[in-house]
């Protein structure tokens, strides 16, 4: 209240000085005084940001726009977005916006709706870039590049400044253009306790057993011998068990998000080329020489969904779960495995999400020292024995501001404002305090992080480097991210029971992917639709040069470890490892 009155004398104060007041400039300056700091701009720079809205919101209102309907999936960032950003929005330019968080898989369906249904049932959506193949395939969402030089050329920030978003690369298609503007993004590392790695009497017993120093494992040998260690010989930590692995397994369409999320190439399954495998990418799909027309994931149409280096990534999947991490992880979904390694018994997880960050650094916590630091760390995920360098090194999630071409103009533009606001730079840095998911370059470089740094446990150092940029999302050669990530689920489901082995359950899920894709080749898309090679003897297709790769003699090389600190000081001297 005291802040309001505050907001309200200033006005006053200033139009009995005879100065000019636009609509909404006290309660930007509020907002821009509480809750907008810290920021990277100075408060006149936000003041004037935020005058550029009001104007522009203005232009809306007259015809009509006085209220959008958004929709983004259950994050904490997004919640901040829906709860605070969404609320200082209509408070300074007059839109009001009902911004609906539900889950990823709901997103996921509405958006397939409003595309065949040719009805966008959202002004703007927050969606994961994973769909940029599907967007610029079948035509429906809208060109941001375009807009921004056409309709919305005066409804574009000019404080926006898109050199400075990292993941635009990621939501850019084959035609060179933006169809997607980063929102939030978090990428998948590994996760381990500092605090016993560090400790004296453990290190010495992992060298003497296996012949090399405890530490970052760098490969996926390490990476076992190190939860082989922990599960086996440890066995407890302060009276407790200790498992040196966690993962889900059940039966559940976030299985899915497991494998799609780059699994396959974190063992080396797919081609060289960033952000993804040029001509197989980490699903295994293949595409033709224009870099566009997927032509199958059977290994006997020159895909890799059914590899070796697939199989063998499913097979380790599968092994370490049943062996390593705690017995109810199989029946966990994801999340709820997502918190179990805040409770204090896992040594390490192979595949752990940057998005559980803040609430991994919560007081009170078994994974929190006293002075509120973390007891453990993140660092690049290890590979398996088929990566090379040069490779896509893991996932990264960018969900991202997307409209459809079937969306009422008006409330699309006024949506655009909105997505504007929640991604400028006088909100960025602190929606980056509240949610830690990274859009933008200025951000991860503030004042605030770099005396912050210690409280991320190498989240900072990550963003700062350049090994950012191999974790990557689902590329454009997936042609239709919604029908083909749901076969992914229930094909690792039955591999996890034991119904089909490995090799049967990729076989199985190569086959299905083709059958999708066939059905789009005859349905025909706006751009680049799938063209499947025929069917041919697979052995034509293995490789020692190109994926997909040929099955390896040895799958398990010698384990290969790196000191954290030395991979700390690798990353500010601007290198990958």
């Amino acid at each position: 209240m005291k802040v309001q009155l505050k907001a309200v004398a200033f006005a006053a104060a200033a139009l009995a000085m005879g100065h000019a007041v636009w609509a909404g400039e006290a309660e930007a300056k509020k907002w821009v005084d509480t809750e907008f700091q810290p920021s990277t701009l100075s408060k006149d720079q936000q003041l004037k940001e935020m005058k550029w809205f009001i104007d522009a919101a203005a232009k809306l209102k007259a015809k009509g726009v006085n209220e959008i309907s958004t929709v983004s999936e259950t994050l904490t960032v997004h919640e901040y977005e829906s709860k605070t950003l969404a609320k200082a929005f209509e408070e300074i330019t007059g839109i009001k916006v009902k911004h609906d968080i539900i889950q990823e898989g709901d997103v996921v369906e509405k958006l397939q709706t409003s595309m065949q249904s040719g009805k966008s049932i959202y002004d703007g959506w927050i969606s994961d870039s994973d769909l940029i193949g599907t967007h610029y395939r079948y035509g429906t969402a809208m060109s941001l590049t375009d807009q921004m030089a056409g309709p919305w050329k005066d409804l574009t920030d000019p404080y926006l400044d898109i050199k400075d978003f990292i993941g635009t690369s990621f939501t850019t298609a084959p035609d060179g253009k933006l169809y997607q503007l980063p929102d939030q993004q978090f990428a998948n590392l590994y996760w381990f306790r500092a605090d016993l790695f560090a400790r004296k009497d453990l290190k010495d017993k992992f060298k003497a057993k296996y012949g090399y120093d405890l530490g970052v494992p760098v490969n996926w040998s390490a990476y076992e011998d190190i939860a082989d260690f922990f599960t086996n010989d440890v066995k407890t930590i302060d009276g407790k068990p200790i498992y040196g692995h966690m993962d889900y397994g059940k039966k559940d369409p976030s299985l899915g998000w497991r494998f799609t999320d780059a699994w396959l190439s974190m063992a080396g399954e797919a081609d060289k080329g960033i952000p993804n495998g040029m001509p197989i990418d980490e699903w295994g799909i293949r595409v033709a020489a224009d870099k566009c027309t997927p032509v199958g994931a059977e290994v006997s149409r020159g895909g890799a969904t059914n590899s070796p280096a697939a199989v063998y990534a499913l097979t380790k999947y599968i092994d370490w779960l049943k062996k390593y991490a705690p017995p109810e992880a199989t029946g966990m979904t994801f999340g709820e495995a997502g918190p179990v390694p805040a409770q204090g018994q896992i040594a390490q997880q192979v595949f752990w999400y940057t998005a559980f960050t803040a609430d991994m650094t919560k007081a009170g916590l078994p994974v929190v020292n006293a002075d509120g630091s973390p007891k453990w760390r993140m660092a690049p995920g290890p590979h398996g024995p088929y990566w090379k360098d040069g490779m896509q090194n893991g996932y990264q999630d960018v969900g991202s501001w997307t409209f459809l071409k079937s969306a009422n103009p008006d409330r699309a533009a006024a949506a655009w404002l909105y997505a504007q606001f929640v991604t400028s730079k006088t909100v960025s840095l602190k929606k980056s305090i509240t949610g830690l998911t990274f859009i933008r370059d200025s951000d991860i470089r503030s004042e605030y992080f770099t005396k912050n740094a210690n409280r991320y446990g190498g989240l900072i150092e990550f963003y700062r480097s350049p090994a950012r940029v191999a974790w990557t999302p689902t590329g454009t050669n997936v042609p239709d991210y919604p029908k083909l990530a749901q076969l992914w689920w229930k094909n690792v489901a039955v591999a996890v029971t034991g119904e089909k082995t490995p090799q049967q359950a990729m076989d199985n899920l190569a086959k299905e992917m083709d059958d999708v894709m066939a059905r789009l080749q005859r349905a025909g898309m706006a751009h680049c639709a799938p063209k499947l090679n025929p069917k041919s003897d697979p052995a034509k297709w293995l490789s020692d040069e190109h994926a997909p790769w040929k099955k390896l003699a040895n799958e398990k090389p010698k384990g290969e470890t790196v000191d954290y600190d030395k991979l700390l000081q690798a990353w500010k001297d601007g290198k990958v490892r």
